[in-house]
């Protein structure tokens, strides 16, 4: 078979190493030829592609980002969109796709299945946001850099008796948050899905320098936003860019600068914020990543000559599994709330 495979969205540490694993696994085991697109959805609307063989693709494993490259282009932007996309891929004889991406990519791949693409999609988010799948490549990476970073925070703060907030990626969920929070012993971890109300922070910041505690970690979503109308459209104003990429998305960023400011307001106590954005994406995969990573490509091309189509492979209970394409894309996969109020809360006194 001819295999098509690209990576759209954000890229994250493991996209290089599910490229390698489709390319090995589709030759070594059925024989079949693969030909990967350029910066994901934008090189199937292209027609710019490059010959992907094992030679080419089996030193990648270590290898951050994506080789390939990635855009956030939506071939669904414009009316002929999706007729060009099909098309393009029967001009190159493409037998089926690999889309590596999160819910925009495979959203794509979902949508185009209308107009004869076939397609199998492998899960891919630092967000760790993907419905269908337990956790997707890339995120434990994200989680082992965000927990160095607060390690080193936490003793300059010590240092200088700071309250320092550390921003990390998280749209929607606080997977990456709670974790980094979690491991790096965080005094306070704030996510999207619970409102957080700064006045209730600024106390127990307090009353932690009031028992002699005159350092405090604070970690906290860029997407995370306060419950009470003040602060939550000062807070908006704050973070919320104007422009959107082509699936809607406002680019976030600068909640870690306004809470920093207003703790400082409020208590009086030096406060400081590092946003740690890219550098969660970047860098080489943790071990966990290069397996999970590979399983899923190997899988990848399993499906493809099984003729599992519009379908996701996905990690659930330690097995790669198949799910629908429909029943993972759409609906983030929220944070499971009890490792804020069981694991994390006893330690935020």
């Amino acid at each position: 078979m001819r295999i098509g495979v690209l990576t759209g969205g954000g890229d994250c540490p493991g996209l290089n190493a599910v490229i390698r694993a489709v390319v090995i696994a589709g030759r070594t085991l059925h024989g079949d030829e693969t030909l990967g697109y350029l910066d994901g959805w934008r090189g199937v609307m292209e027609r710019r592609s490059v010959p992907l063989r094992p030679t080419r693709v089996q030193h990648l494993l270590v290898r951050g980002g994506t080789v390939l490259g990635s855009s956030r282009t939506n071939p669904f932007a414009t009316d002929d969109g999706p007729t060009i996309a099909a098309e393009n891929l029967a001009k190159d004889d493409i037998d089926a796709l690999v889309a590596i991406g999160g819910d925009d990519t495979l959203g794509v791949a979902q949508r185009l299945g209308a107009f004869g693409v076939r397609a199998v999609g492998v899960p891919k988010t630092i967000d760790n946001d993907l419905s269908g799948t337990e956790v997707t490549f890339g995120f434990h990476t994200a989680v082992e850099t965000a927990t160095e970073a607060i390690d080193r925070l936490q003793t300059t703060a010590e240092s200088h008796h700071r309250v320092i907030v550390c921003e990390v990626m998280g749209r929607h969920v606080g997977w990456i948050a709670t974790y980094a929070g979690i491991a790096g012993g965080a005094d306070e971890i704030l996510v999207p899905e619970v409102p957080f109300d700064v006045a209730a922070v600024c106390e127990r910041i307090m009353h932690r320098h009031e028992r002699g505690r005159y350092s405090s970690i604070v970690v906290v979503s860029e997407g995370a936003l306060p419950g009470t109308d003040g602060d939550l459209a000062a807070a908006k104003a704050a973070t919320t860019s104007s422009s959107v990429d082509q699936f809607g998305h406002a680019q976030l960023g600068g909640i870690g600068a306004w809470l920093a400011a207003e703790i400082e307001r409020r208590t009086g106590y030096e406060s400081r914020h590092t946003t740690l954005g890219h550098i969660q994406r970047g860098g080489s995969p943790t071990a966990y990543d290069r397996v999970l990573a590979t399983r899923f490509g190997v899988e990848a091309v399993a499906a493809v000559h099984d003729g599992a189509f519009g379908k996701m492979v996905a990690l659930q209970a330690g097995q790669i599994v198949r799910v629908a394409l429909e029943e993972a894309v759409g609906r983030p996969k929220s944070l499971d709330l009890s490792l804020l109020s069981e694991v994390a809360a006893p330690f935020f006194g």
